[in-house]
């Protein structure tokens, strides 16, 4: 059976993934100072200006204005005239601290006040994470999120090296992947859009991209005669960044996670420090469904945990193996259940999350960096 599948990912200077990467800008400086920091950080960009807003509960001092500033100049943005200037740029801050009634959950669990002594905090909130792999890429993530996310960084990568010189921040890529009873065989479309400066020849764009980006990183045996290219379709992308579009933390979760190959909780991740269940069991999630995967047990795993908020444990586990497990998945449960600690407690020190990690996770996917913790193979 033929079935075609979409996967999008967008670069670091995409107005959504800017404010992504100013959250956990934040999260890291705070964590550089305070591992026990409490962090909920979310940032809205507009035309020359930034807000940051959410609770923070600390006892370092952060200069939020020079770490924002920071954050925009990394990504490569200092034009205002077609995206945002760094320097010149509004910066308004509007951070409380935890509210009291979440903060009492999280540091006692439920558990703990009815007297089991569990010794862990409660969840930061109710909710569900899911976690995915399948052993269809190295590094066990869906074909057309994996090729989607390795464009887009290609296409930050050359122009930060100079090797085009004349494209600028913001960008967005979509692979289509043709698949044949459930393998990849060939890529159907790609979409690449890219900002650049108002003289460039749409042409020799065209060819470039063609050639420095998308050869560079598509497999030769995945392109075909009838794989169809749409680069620039519109003909123009001049302004980009804050300038040509509002940007908000949290809003590319799909880009973030399996590129909708896999089911999704809801909860965003970036700004939020790992006492957030939404962003630390969806972690934790993909790990076991990674080693599912590597240890052989099933070709393909989804997992789901879900939480209530100010309990410790989770108030149910769910997988799927879509018909690939190699043993049955009530016995794959157990052994997640012998082998895992899925308290908040638990995660964050398996995985050692109170560290300024964050902005390592921020672009091109949080999932198949094989340096981050949650991406580590282990034998269970």
């Amino acid at each position: 059976m033929r079935k075609l599948f979409t996967s999008e990912s967008v670069t670091e200077g995409h107005p959504d993934k800017l404010c992504d990467f100013i959250s956990d800008s934040v999260l890291d400086s705070y964590f550089e100072k305070d591992p026990k920091a409490r962090v909920a950080c979310e940032t809205v960009a507009g035309k020359g200006q930034i807000l940051i807003t959410g609770e923070i509960t600390s006892t370092a001092e952060v200069d939020l204005e020079k770490v924002v500033r920071n954050a925009i100049k990394e990504v490569g943005y200092h034009e205002k005239e077609v995206d945002i200037d760094y320097a010149t740029c509004e910066v308004l801050i509007n951070i409380s601290k935890q509210s009291s009634d979440i903060a009492m959950g999280v540091d006692q669990s439920f558990e703990d006040k009815e007297g089991e002594n569990l010794e862990s905090e409660g969840a930061g909130d109710q909710g569900m994470m899911f976690g995915f792999a399948t052993d269809e890429t190295e590094d066990f993530m869906p074909m057309p999120i994996y090729l989607a996310h390795k464009l887009s960084k290609r296409l930050t990568d050359v122009r930060k090296q100079g090797i085009i010189d004349y494209i600028r921040p913001d960008g967005k890529v979509q692979v289509t992947v043709e698949y044949e009873e459930d393998k990849p065989t060939r890529i159907d479309t790609i979409v690449i859009s890219t900002q650049h400066t108002p003289e460039t020849d749409l042409q020799v764009l065209k060819k470039d991209i063609k050639e420095k980006v998308i050869h560079e990183i598509v497999p030769k045996e995945l392109l075909d005669e009838k794989t169809k290219y749409y680069i620039n379709p519109t003909g123009r992308f001049v302004i980009g960044g804050p300038l040509g579009d509002s940007g908000l933390t949290g809003r590319k979760i799909i880009v973030d996670t399996y590129g909708g190959y896999s089911r999704h909780g809801g909860g965003a991740f970036s700004g939020k420090d790992p006492t957030k269940v939404d962003r630390s069991a969806s972690y934790m999630a993909r790990y076991i469904a990674k080693n599912v995967v590597a240890n052989g047990y099933a070709k393909k795993c989804e997992i789901q945990l879900s939480y209530a908020i100010g309990v410790a444990k989770p108030v149910s586990i769910f997988i799927d193996t879509f018909g690939t497990a190699k043993i049955s998945e009530e016995e794959i449960i157990q052994k997640i259940e012998n082998t895992f600690d899925l308290t908040p407690r638990g995660i964050i020190h398996t995985l050692d999350l109170r560290r300024p990690i964050y902005t390592k996770s921020t672009n091109y996917g949080h999932f198949g960096k094989p340096d981050l913790p949650w991406e580590q193979i282990i034998n269970f």
